[in-house]
Parts: C-alpha cells; sequence; structure tokens
C-alpha cells in the first residue's frame, strides 16, 4: 500500500491536475496544446538526449531485454487484432488500429517517472533503451499492418518511405539519434549548453504529465465498452504478463525486468489515438482507451510493484 501512495499517486495526481483545470476551462485547449508541443518538441527531446548520451550502451542495450519487451509488445498487438477481428467482428482497418491500441505503451509520460519514483535515477538506463527502438518498431508494424489491411499492397513501399521520412523528423528520434552520436564519439560539450540541455530536461516529465491529464479530458468514453475493455486487459496485463515471462526465461537480471516489466504495464499512449485518428479507424475505441487504462494502471501498476522482485 505505500507504493501505492510513495509512488503511484503523486504521478497521477499532477496528470489529475491538468485534468480538472482542463476540465473547469481553466486551462485552455490552445494551451494545452501549446504545452503538449513544448514537452514533445524540446523538453522530451532534451531529457532523451541527455540520457542516451550518458548511459553505458554496453551494459544496458541487450538482445534479451529488447527481444523480451517487443515479444510482449507484439504479442499484445496481435491479440488486439485477432480478439478484434473474432469477439467483436470489426473490419481489418478497425482490427488494426485496435491492436496498435494494445501495443503502444505510453513509455515516456508513465513509463520514465513511474520507474524512476520506484527504483531511482539509476533504474532508467533499461528503461531509455527500450524506448530507443519504441517509436520504429511500433509504427513499422502498425503502418504495415494498416496498408495491408486496406489491401493497398502497391502503396506499402511509399507509405514506408513517408513513414521513414516522418521518423527521421520525429524530435524524440532525432534526439535519441544524437544522444547515440555524442555517447558512441564521447563529444565534448560546451557546460552552459550542457546546464541549459539540463533545465530543459528538468521541466519535461512534470509539465507532460500535467498536459497528458488536460489531452486525456477531451477523451470521454463513448460506446464500444467491451472492445475499449479488451484493449485495457491486454495493455495493462498480457503485455506486461507476457514480458514479465519472457524476461524471466532470458534470464534478465533485476533492474532490466523491473524496467521492461513496468514499461509494458503503462497505458496505452497518445500516439494510439494519433494512429487511430490518422486512418480514420476505430478513434472512439482510441481515445477511450487511453483514458480509461490510465486510470485503470493506478491499480495493475501497484499490482505489478508489489509482483516484481
Amino acid at each position: 500500500m505505500q507504493a501505492l501512495f510513495d509512488i503511484i499517486l503523486p504521478v497521477f495526481v499532477v496528470i489529475g491536475f491538468g485534468y480538472v483545470v482542463a476540465w473547469r476551462g481553466l486551462f485552455s485547449e490552445a494551451g494545452v496544446d501549446g504545452l503538449v508541443k513544448f514537452t514533445q518538441n524540446f523538453a522530451i527531446p532534451c531529457l532523451l538526449f541527455r540520457a542516451i548520451s550518458q548511459i553505458d550502451l554496453g551494459a544496458s542495450v541487450s538482445a534479451p531485454l529488447i527481444l523480451s519487451y517487443y515479444i510482449g509488445a507484439f504479442a499484445s498487438f496481435f491479440a488486439g487484432y485477432f480478439g478484434a477481428r473474432v469477439f467483436f467482428e470489426r473490419n481489418a482497418v478497425d482490427a488494426v488500429a485496435i491492436g496498435f491500441c494494445c501495443l503502444f505503451s505510453n513509455t515516456v509520460l508513465l513509463g520514465l517517472p513511474i520507474t524512476e519514483r520506484a527504483y531511482g535515477p539509476e533504474a532508467l538506463s533499461a528503461n531509455f533503451a527500450i524506448i530507443s527502438f519504441h517509436a520504429p518498431l511500433c509504427y513499422m508494424l502498425g503502418v504495415t499492418a494498416m496498408e495491408i489491411a486496406r489491401s493497398r499492397a502497391s502503396a506499402v513501399t511509399q507509405k514506408a518511405r513517408r513513414v521513414v521520412s516522418a521518423m527521421f523528423h520525429n524530435p524524440f528520434v532525432i534526439a535519441i539519434l544524437l544522444g547515440l552520436f555524442a555517447n558512441i564519439t564521447d563529444l565534448p560539450l560546451p557546460i552552459p549548453l550542457l546546464g541549459g540541455i539540463d533545465l530543459m530536461a528538468s521541466a519535461a516529465l512534470p509539465a507532460a504529465l500535467f498536459s497528458l491529464g488536460g489531452i486525456l479530458y477531451r477523451y470521454r468514453p463513448e460506446g464500444d465498452m467491451k472492445a475499449i475493455l479488451m484493449v485495457c486487459a491486454i495493455s495493462l496485463a498480457l503485455h506486461p504478463t507476457i514480458v514479465f515471462g519472457a524476461g524471466k526465461m532470458a534470464a534478465l537480471d533485476q533492474t532490466a525486468l523491473r524496467s521492461a516489466v513496468l514499461t509494458a504495464a503503462m497505458a496505452p499512449g497518445v500516439n494510439a489515438y494519433v494512429f487511430a485518428h490518422m486512418y480514420g479507424a476505430a478513434r472512439r475505441v482510441a481515445a477511450s482507451s487511453v483514458l480509461i487504462a490510465t486510470a485503470g494502471s493506478i491499480i495493475t501498476i501497484w499490482l505489478w510493484l508489489l509482483i516484481l522482485p
């Protein structure tokens, strides 16, 4: 119970504060969108750059860690896809969007602060290793599956080029690549520059959590509750369970196992809705799943903290 009050609830208090002020009209939609742009385009990339540039790549990025996490993520995608097709008779396009919701955990806005509060900043190296692969692998699977579902095989290559181009214009990916370059080359950076980056990075998670609350206010549950509950069950229970089992089989050390399972246990990120909206598929399921799973993760994260060594 102490973990619930000391580790989890403070994070969700900040999210709840953002939700309440948006609900009461004390923070406009334009203000929320501006804060989201600040965190997504500047503050979080500074955090990622600083972290990736400093971690011990040899110790942090390991095949067993990456395989353990992404076996669980990809299995969750297919569980969501086939669940939507078989149990809810959704078309293939909707099913891919639902599967993407099950795949795309909120690795940054929830995974980083929860892990840091639970196990300290030194535990985050495995989180950053997972995050460095997250956008490329998840979007590659999601976009490929969506194009196949839409029966436009001739457009897959062209779409893939656009996706690769978009990824290399993504601030997260740019920050990760720059961080890797600085790490590998041991590039000396001016102290004033590093100080400025550190100041930006220190604002990233609190501002991002607050803005997440404002964004979630827009995602009110509207129907499709059975499909939404399936997404929540896969995201919050199946995904971390598979990662836990795979991590045990791969003999992950305690720190890596904790980071992998906790990251997998996070609710779907807002990008799950962005993906659904981009294709006009299962938007209601995606939006409501982000909101309900985020609220439900308060309990499931607490349970995983009790289970993890």
